[in-house]
């Protein structure tokens, strides 16, 4: 038998992937589904296609198909109860080998979140949210682990860097699913690493140990409008890599996901540098932003911690 999503969740996949010819997105507030707790479709036995032992799994995939960024919060805690528990669902991700070898540190020292916050004028977010994590790739825990064991760490190259990175990358974006699931709005920090030296110094972090991003998280006072990905003929390839046709599918999913909205020139990406786009769609936008060198210094910082890159 083949499984398909319940027609709810259509309008949802149209939306992620610039398929919605409305192309509305509620605002906060406006209907977008049941609310936490609220009934989010047919009872247990009635009709809705194979369940999954005994629950209907449908809300997790509508708030992954929904998912926004949050930078706007309102000035609520988010208590180390709710935290701890968003947190044990991250740390419920499968990990590599189960090496585990992600670490989070949860930055309440209001000196040394201010100290973050500086590096990043241009993200006050980062100061505003209830509470800021760094997600870190470790690989200094196994390291030791192999130590006290008498037995050598034999792969100490550039593997052990991606295997950190991938644990820590898997963790973010589940801690974001998790916090999603109790209503938190998040934001990941990316830039982190454009200042990985200070960052790292900041939060004393030893070596083999590397900041990977920040997180932002807190009670959502406004999230950002919902960002349409490429679709799947462009993302999802079938026994091969096969990109023959990439121009013209991003070239149409620029055209679907800019609509009626262009931005001023003064909004667009290094126009001093490139000038005004008659059209500016993703695509320009990207090709712009990955035009500036930045984090030089990371193949440094890594080696700098123990790390050998070969």
């Amino acid at each position: 038998m083949t499984a398909r999503y319940p027609s709810p969740l259509d309008h949802l996949v149209a939306r992620r992937y610039a398929l919605d010819p409305s192309g509305a997105v509620p605002a906060i507030g406006e209907e977008t589904g049941p609310a936490i707790g609220e009934e989010t479709g047919p009872a247990i036995g009635e009709e809705t296609g194979p369940a999954i032992g005994e629950e209907n799994k449908t809300e997790t995939l509508r708030s992954m198909l929904d998912h926004r960024s949050c930078r706007s919060y309102v000035d609520e805690p988010v208590d180390d109860e709710m935290l701890d528990l968003v947190l044990a669902a991250a740390f419920s991700t499968p990990s590599k080998s189960d090496l585990q070898q992600c670490s989070v540190i949860v930055v309440d020292d209001p000196v040394r979140r201010g100290a973050v916050a500086e590096l990043i004028p241009a993200m006050p977010w980062i100061a505003e949210a209830a509470r800021f994590l760094i997600f870190c790739g470790d690989s200094r825990r196994i390291r030791q682990v192999a130590h006290q064991h008498g037995t050598p760490f034999a792969n100490d190259h550039l593997d052990a860097v991606l295997n950190a990175a991938a644990d820590a990358a898997m963790h973010l974006s589940s801690f974001i699913w998790a916090a999603e699931s109790v209503g938190l709005g998040t934001c990941p920090i990316s830039v982190i690493r454009n200042h990985i030296d200070e960052v790292a110094d900041i939060v004393e972090l030893p070596d083999h140990v590397f900041p990977f991003a920040g997180m932002c998280v807190g009670w959502p006072k406004e999230l950002r409008r919902l960002s349409p990905r490429l679709p799947p003929t462009v993302t999802v390839h079938r026994d091969r890599y096969d990109d023959r046709d990439a121009a013209a599918l991003v070239a149409d999913y620029d055209r679907r996901r800019a609509g009626d909205y262009q931005p001023r020139p003064d909004q667009q990406v290094d126009v001093e540098r490139w000038g005004a786009a008659e059209f500016y769609g993703w695509s320009t936008e990207k090709a712009r932003m990955v035009a500036r060198r930045e984090r030089d210094q990371l193949a440094r910082f890594l080696r700098d911690r123990g790390f050998g890159l070969e």
